[in-house]
């Protein structure tokens, strides 16, 4: 309640610079959105916030830039998304100390254990050519090949797509699809297309693919390793194309 009050009374002094250091972790969920709300009236009004948090989330959302801190030094800084990949990838990397480093496909940030590696990533159209371009609604393939390096049972493989600015739009894996990959041995490659039909709106998108363990800890994560454009003859607001249709009826 302590904290509650002062970062209650430190934004409504109408600051210059505001500096907020978990502030928002000490609430419920509706003390939360109010304060998220005032961080928005703040950044409309150009007051500049220092905004310290682990909450991957909100730094997404309240961020326009980014700097990741460990042991006492800047390890990364700039885009949020992109900082937080390099967040994610140092715990991961903390985890797995056999972590690899290969970046043979180009990604924002790559990490892993090392059990299987990405080999190629595609994004299909509908006539099986790869695009960097889709129509919305357009039925699309990512196909991703891997290869083992070491034997490994029911692994999974996974996709995820993001706007630009890193908002987290669609994510699924073979283990949500209900698709048992079986065994592999060292040596094996894997072949995983993922058919969907992409009603998203037009603007910039990127995708994420990994390769994992059945628990869900990553052989190999690819940040945004392809970027692609949704394309459509009409603009909506969003990320989802819900192919609204309209009636109306007049009355005299």
């Amino acid at each position: 309640m302590y904290v509650r009050l002062a970062f209650s009374t430190a934004i409504h002094v109408d600051p210059e610079i505001l500096i907020v250091d978990e502030a928002l972790a000490v609430g419920d969920a509706v003390f939360a959105n109010r304060c998220v709300r005032k961080f928005q009236e703040l950044r409309e009004r150009k007051v500049t916030v220092l905004f310290v948090s682990h909450d991957l989330g909100l730094v997404k959302q309240l961020s326009d830039r980014a700097i990741l801190l460990y042991r006492g030094r800047i390890e990364a800084q700039g885009r949020p998304n992109d900082v937080i990949n390099r967040y994610i990838g140092l715990v991961l990397e903390k985890q797995e100390p056999a972590a690899r480093k290969d970046e043979r496909i180009r990604s924002s940030f790559r990490h892993g254990d090392g059990a299987s590696e990405i080999l190629d990533v595609k994004l299909l159209n509908a006539r099986g050519e790869s695009a960097l371009s889709v129509a919305s609604g357009e039925p699309v393939t990512v196909r991703v090949r891997s290869r083992f390096h070491q034997a490994r049972r029911d692994p999974m493989v996974g996709i995820l797509i993001r706007t630009r600015i890193g908002m987290d739009v669609y994510g699924t894996n073979t283990g949500i699809e209900h698709a048992s990959l079986g065994d592999f041995q060292a040596g094996d490659e894997l072949e995983v297309d993922f058919v969907i039909e992409c009603w998203l709106t037009p603007q910039a998108y990127t995708l994420t693919v990994a390769t994992q363990n059945a628990d869900g800890s990553s052989h190999d994560w690819l940040d945004d390793a392809i970027a692609f454009d949704v394309v459509d003859t009409r603009v909506a607001a969003g990320v989802a194309n819900l192919r609204a249709k309209v009636a109306w009826r007049v009355s005299r």
